[in-house]
């Protein structure tokens, strides 16, 4: 796993255009919970990985939920007495309030105005609504288009339809040297809203493209779920893999210029947790660490009681925190491919991490060992951190007693861990360490951990 090339802007704004292009083809297309505009989704997604598809039937208990029915919009609008339409749903379809029944009727304004939503504060932005899991229907506007609304009748229109289908999700799994698992989640749910939460599809995808040609030591699930009801649905139905998930990140909110934001897993302090606050640490730009919360995204489902999953989540402006958040404005001009690329090599980074934390066993304990005559000194006399990369030989040689993780030794030694793991490997070289945990090559075959 190559980091080096992720800390090269013109390489970050290259793969950022790449992601950015991928959420201008996404964003288009009208997602719900469930339904076609998911599936439109997941073929896209599925032109640059070979992503699985799932679909679970309407009615199928899964914990204390059950699927709901799968919704599928065709048109809808407002039209005034002259027949003229100053609401179309093919103009934004931010303008139906998600999962609305079909309706066909006249009304007069006043009976209207109870099934309009506007954000008086933001006149000029459409709000995002929905009315999942209950009965209605709605539209969203502008205020300013609210205002201009006349007295009249009004002809409303929604030709959608709730019907028994499925709900769908995609999946992809990358076999690596052990069934161990890292998660990689990202919710699929949202319409044409660009950081939340086409972002974190595209990055998730791009990750996916980007460790599957690689040899791992940890196997990868990608899960491209709807939110809240999608978690849950796959906990229920895979109960029985949890245990192989070490570490998880939920991608959410990663393409706006703001700061990066990690909120920690309800562990608090599990391997991922410290993994990304190191990466955070040593990026050189301004970063914010939360505490488990369990409001948010969907780490609120993987963190719940009986899973505890060391699952955090990654995201730069937390939901809520930026004023386009849920509203029109959270359109293409929002994201940023140089924040897009950011947000991927951080992820790539922690990544490199977990994939690379091990323990060992200093062969020479008693003492240090002589390091020149073995022309390791010589080795960095001539490389701009040569001075620093001597210190992290004396400190990987002190504590690797098999009690330290090189992870632990670049938290103690406040070192990056690049820094840190180049070190171990030369010692190793030099048979000065021996690694104190072997990986088993795992018995199980790719379609017995898919079955």
């Amino acid at each position: 796993m190559n980091t080096s090339r992720y800390r090269e802007q013109g390489y970050l704004e290259a793969i950022g255009n790449e992601i950015f292009h991928l959420i201008s083809d996404l964003y288009p297309i009208c997602r719900s919970l469930t339904g076609d505009g998911v599936r439109e989704t997941l073929r896209v997604i599925g032109r640059l990985i070979p992503i699985a598809v799932n679909e679970i039937p309407t009615g199928t208990k899964v914990f204390d939920w059950t699927i709901p029915p799968e919704w599928n919009i065709r048109d809808a609008y407002i039209k005034n007495s002259n027949g003229e339409r100053v609401l179309d749903f093919n103009k934004s379809n931010l303008h139906v309030v998600g999962y609305s029944g079909p309706i066909k009727a006249k009304m007069s304004l006043r009976e209207l105005q109870e099934h309009l939503f506007t954000l008086p504060d933001k006149p000029d932005w459409i709000p995002y609504r929905t009315t999942y899991f209950r009965e209605g229907w709605g539209f969203c506007m502008s205020h300013n288009q609210m205002g201009a609304l006349e007295s009249g009748q009004y002809e409303v229109c929604i030709d959608s339809s709730l019907e028994d289908g499925h709900l769908t999700y995609g999946e992809l799994f990358l076999q690596g040297q052990t069934s161990d698992e890292v998660l990689i989640s990202t919710h699929t749910c949202h319409p044409s809203l660009c950081n939340d939460n086409l972002s974190g599809i595209a990055v998730a995808t791009h990750l996916a493209r980007e460790l599957s040609s690689l040899s791992l030591r940890y196997s990868y699930r990608f899960l491209f779920l709807p939110a809240t009801i999608g978690p849950i649905t796959w906990l229920c139905l895979n109960e029985r893999r949890v245990s192989r998930i070490k570490h998880g990140l939920v991608l959410a909110c990663v393409g706006d210029a703001g700061n990066t934001t990690y909120k920690r897993s309800r562990r608090g302090n599990a391997e991922v947790d410290r993994a990304v606050a190191l990466v955070l640490k040593h990026s050189g730009k301004e970063y914010e660490l939360l505490d488990f919360s369990p409001h948010g995204y969907d780490e609120r489902q993987f963190c719940s009681p009986a899973f505890d999953l060391a699952v955090g989540c990654l995201m730069r402006t937390p939901p809520g925190r930026f004023p386009e958040y849920h509203t029109s404005a959270d359109n293409l001009d929002l994201v940023k491919p140089l924040s897009l690329g950011d947000s991927l090599a951080k992820a790539i980074s922690t990544l490199y991490i977990l994939e690379h934390n091990r323990s060992f066993l200093n062969q020479n304990p008693k003492c240090e060992p002589q390091l020149g005559r073995r022309g390791i000194y010589r080795a960095f006399a001539d490389q701009k951190d040569g001075g620093l990369q001597e210190q992290a030989l004396l400190w990987v040689l002190n504590m690797s007693d098999g009690r330290f993780s090189l992870l632990d030794i670049a938290e103690k030694s406040g070192m990056s861990f690049e820094t840190i793991k180049k070190a171990a490997d030369v010692l190793l070289e030099q048979d000065l360490l021996k690694e104190d945990r072997y990986l088993s090559v795992p018995t199980e075959t790719t379609e017995e951990v898919l079955r």
